[in-house]
């Protein structure tokens, strides 16, 4: 398929430099790559990009394998790689649905290539769900993330099971000065953008220092945050206890927020997640479990509520916003016992409070729930024609919908949210009768 296509389908101009310089190296050689690169620096296309145009049309099987640290990220990709439209599937695989139902999804997808976490990855591997020998290429995507959560007995097992690789292709937003033996990888291409050959990403972002006046930091983030109005903005807690505590405080003082972290369902996660990425919601309260992985593209503001455990933390929250083109602001809230970390220079600019905080503002559009989804031979046309027929909206009034297996999601504007549901009551979409409801 030809380059022009895919940044065509993908709506992209053209590649950035680290993407171009990824691309030629692919082409170019057999030999194994290690990119590096900062968060946010549009490292996924760096290698989609070349990968899916190695890819053979009239190959069966899967013929890449592509390992990440979190099903987040293992979403994101799957959802990229069809944006590309190449004509050729893809699949997602992770813990937490049964593996069963994967192995179905493979049987009648024939994907080409798989994307999926290590744990899950070897499971498939271990029952044979699919024919490892056709395997040519292995991609760890954020390979520093996947050694910190400390899957190297996982990734060694994968590595072991895939008889027939010819490339390996090693991605990380941090590095290191030895890569693991297990990887296989002896001489590789390496190519270096951590050392500001990504250009703009450091003028694109302001820092700030917000001072609590008190130990307790919950005030003053609430002010903040009325301060920054609807703008999306990213908000960091070191621990899940607070995450919970900051979601619960921001609720009573009426502002809008989702809440993300490790120990919740992953239904939980994934509907706060969509909530903000349609903008239902414009705040979004996280662990670093959030700072990597995520399809986020439009956060504008990231807050510290609690400094990061290192520099690297550091840099990795922040890449969160101030991503490709675009500007983006880093809040630091200090209380009057702590003090910035030396990593941070120069002294950040103060944040000034104006005399009158604004009220808290509500989010444009309201998510509504369906009970149905893709197994009911639902898709998004069918929900956006539902909506404009049954429910009289407008086609500006319809934000994002998003359908899964056996529901769906939609934005509407939270003006019409009441009307709507009252019209759709008892409303058959494609002649299936289906709950619909504001999204908890």
């Amino acid at each position: 398929m030809d380059i022009q296509n895919i940044l065509l389908n993908l709506k992209i101009e053209s590649l950035n430099a680290m993407q171009q310089s990824m691309a030629e190296a692919y082409v170019k050689n057999d030999s194994d790559l290690i990119l590096l690169s900062p968060t946010g620096s549009g490292k996924t296309l760096a290698y989609l990009i070349p990968l899916v145009m190695s890819l053979r049309q009239d190959v069966r099987g899967v013929q890449a394998v592509v390992m990440v640290p979190s099903r987040e990220l293992a979403l994101q990709i799957e959802q990229v790689f069809k944006s590309m439209e190449t004509g050729l599937a893809v699949m997602s695989c992770y813990g937490g649905r049964p593996a069963m139902d994967e192995h179905r999804t493979m049987q009648s997808l024939e994907p080409s290539v798989i994307v999926g976490t290590p744990g899950r990855m070897n499971d498939h591997l271990t029952k044979k769900n699919f024919d490892a020998a056709a395997v040519r290429t292995l991609v760890i995507d954020e390979f520093d993330k996947c050694l910190e959560f400390g899957f190297q007995d996982e990734m060694a097992e994968v590595i072991g099971k895939l008889p027939s690789l010819r490339r390996r292709v090693l991605l990380s937003a941090t590095d290191s000065e030895e890569i693991p033996s297990f990887t296989g990888i002896r001489r590789a291409v390496r190519l270096n953008f951590l050392d500001g050959d990504t250009p703009g990403v450091p003028d694109r972002l302001h820092i700030y220092k917000v001072m609590s006046p008190i130990k307790d930091k919950l005030e003053t983030l609430g002010k903040l945050l009325c301060c920054l109005g609807q703008e999306p903005t990213l908000v960091f807690c070191n621990y899940r206890e607070s995450v919970d505590r900051v979601g619960q405080f921001l609720r009573s003082q009426k502002i809008e927020c989702g809440v993300f972290h490790g120990g919740m369902e992953q239904e939980a996660r994934e509907r706060a997640l969509y909530k903000f990425r349609n903008g239902s919601c414009h705040v979004f309260i996280s662990t670093d479990l959030a700072a990597r992985g995520l399809d986020i593209p439009t956060i504008r503001n990231v807050v510290h509520y609690h400094l990061p455990v290192n520099e690297e933390g550091f840099i990795h929250r922040n890449g969160r916003t101030a991503r490709w083109e675009a500007d983006g602001n880093a809040f630091i809230i200090l209380h009057p016992e702590e003090t910035l970390p030396e990593y941070v220079k120069p002294e950040p600019e103060s944040f000034v409070f104006p005399e009158k905080i604004p009220a808290p503002s509500l989010s444009r559009f309201v998510t509504l729930y369906f009970g149905k989804g893709k197994k009911d031979k639902i898709n998004k046309i069918d929900i956006v024609g539902f909506l404009s027929k049954k429910g009289n909206l407008k086609k500006d009034e319809i934000g994002q919908v998003d359908v899964k297996d056996h529901y769906a999601y939609a934005a509407v504007a939270r003006e019409k949210a009441k009307q709507v549901l009252k019209l759709v009551q008892n409303e058959k979409i494609k002649g299936v009768k289906a709950l619909i409801e504001l999204a908890k």
